[in-house]
């Protein structure tokens, strides 16, 4: 099992002065590692959820515009915790 700290992210348009026009993320991870499918699977069977997830970023974007890492940080909770629900309702389907 990996974890998080094993995760590779590959990010392009973050500058000093906020976003650049462009922003582009690459995320790589090792077999087995199906966070995001969960997630991503679990906004797409639940709006109502998913609409949380975008007003909480909504609201982050603003205040972090410039902290890239802070912004991530403060989106952790609410996906660890959908996460989580999205593997119990979902078992093993990755």
């Amino acid at each position: 099992m990996c974890t998080e700290n094993q995760r590779i992210s590959l990010n392009k348009g973050y500058t000093k002065k906020g976003f650049a026009k462009r922003v582009y993320h690459i995320h790589l991870r090792y077999i087995g590692d199906n966070d995001e499918l969960y997630f991503r699977d679990y906004m797409n069977d639940h709006p109502d959820i998913a609409k949380d997830y975008e007003a909480l970023k909504l609201r982050l974007w603003k205040k972090y515009e410039h902290n890239r890492d802070a912004y991530t940080n403060a989106k952790t909770s609410f996906i660890k915790k959908w996460t989580t629900v999205a593997k119990e309702e979902y078992g093993e389907r990755y």
